[in-house]
């Protein structure tokens, strides 16, 4: 971060404005980024919440767990990071976290609504019979 001399006010005014407009990300990183949001390891509060101009929020990324840690890649520097991001990056990350905790509320529940045992024991009879009729032919 570049120094500003402390009696220059309107360039502490100007860096503090684009400080809290905050940061578009890349494309490969915003994908990266949403990839954690979708999973639930993003942690995003707005960055001053007492000025109501300021839509940019900080992010806190939190790394990859279990299976997840195998498949996902992130960058290095993303892993445990901390990032302000701009208002518009912002939404659309909020609205793919919520996206993934609506499709893993789902998941949890036709996972807790199926029946596993007739699903690997119990065959309806025209199946048994092609299944003897191609064991047989």
């Amino acid at each position: 971060m570049k120094s500003i001399p402390i009696t220059d006010v309107s360039s502490l005014k100007n860096e503090l404005k684009k400080y809290k407009m905050g940061k578009k990300l890349e494309i490969p990183r915003f994908n990266q980024l949403a990839r954690m949001a979708y999973l639930g390891r993003l942690v995003m509060t707005p960055l001053d919440p007492e000025d109501p101009s300021c839509k940019s929020f900080l992010v806190h990324i939190q790394e990859p767990q279990g299976l997840a840690a195998h498949f996902i890649d992130l960058d290095e520097d993303l892993q445990d990071g901390i990032l302000i991001l701009d208002s518009e990056q912002s939404m659309a990350m909020a609205g793919i976290m919520q996206a993934g905790v609506e499709d893993r509320a789902r998941w949890h529940q036709a996972l807790n609504e199926r029946d596993f045992y007739f699903s690997s024991f119990y065959r309806p009879k025209d199946q048994e019979a092609q299944g003897e009729i191609s064991q047989n032919g």
